[in-house]
């Protein structure tokens, strides 16, 4: 979902500061503009004395400035730590007995919990992926079902048997899963 915010966030700011610029720099670069276009030639300014001071009387003019900055301050700094935040683990830490651990890497349990997961009645494809912490991991799982699968089956048999040998092998108490499931298609039969 992140992906297809940035995507959209970036697209809107991009095509308004395109626009900004060419509405600033083509007469400015000596062009011809319609007769509707908001700056006549380059001796012309983007705000007029009058209008750089019109507001600044106003009482509620520097507080709503001040508001929309911070506001814009706030949101841009949201907006890069959630960029900078991992939703995906690296690895896993595994209870060996010795009361230090090891460290396992994540994409391993992932591979082998999608190859087991494959390996399952009705699947045709798995997509794992692990997130939270190291020591108390999350699983978010994608299934492609074959056409004749059942979902509830399906689902039983990813929690019994891959996401229970997955938490085992791991030696960890709980591994959280959240599936999506979606069916898979299958063409028309022809008769002969």
């Amino acid at each position: 979902m992140l992906r297809g915010v940035n995507r959209v966030v970036i697209g809107v700011v991009g095509l308004v500061l395109v626009c900004a610029g060419a509405l600033v720099l083509a007469p400015g670069a000596g062009l011809s503009v319609p007769s509707w276009w908001p700056y006549d030639g380059p001796s012309d300014v983007l705000l007029s004395a009058a209008d750089r001071t019109r507001w600044r009387g106003e009482g509620w003019w520097w507080p709503t400035v001040i508001a929309v900055l911070a506001v814009t301050v706030v949101l841009a700094l949201w907006w890069l730590l959630a960029q900078l935040r991992r939703s995906r683990l690296t690895e896993v830490l595994v209870d060996s007995g010795d009361g230090e651990g090891a460290l396992l890497r994540a994409r391993s349990l992932e591979g082998v919990l999608a190859k087991e997961t494959e390996s399952l009645e009705g699947v045709s494809h798995a997509h794992i992926t692990l997130t939270g912490r190291r020591s108390t991991p999350q699983a978010r799982v994608s299934l492609q079902l074959e056409p004749y699968a059942s979902p509830g089956q399906a689902l039983t048999s990813l929690t019994d048997e891959a996401l229970a040998h997955a938490r085992d092998s791991a030696g960890l108490e709980v591994l959280p899963a959240e599936v999506r499931l979606a069916s898979g298609k299958h063409g028309a039969r022809r008769v002969t």
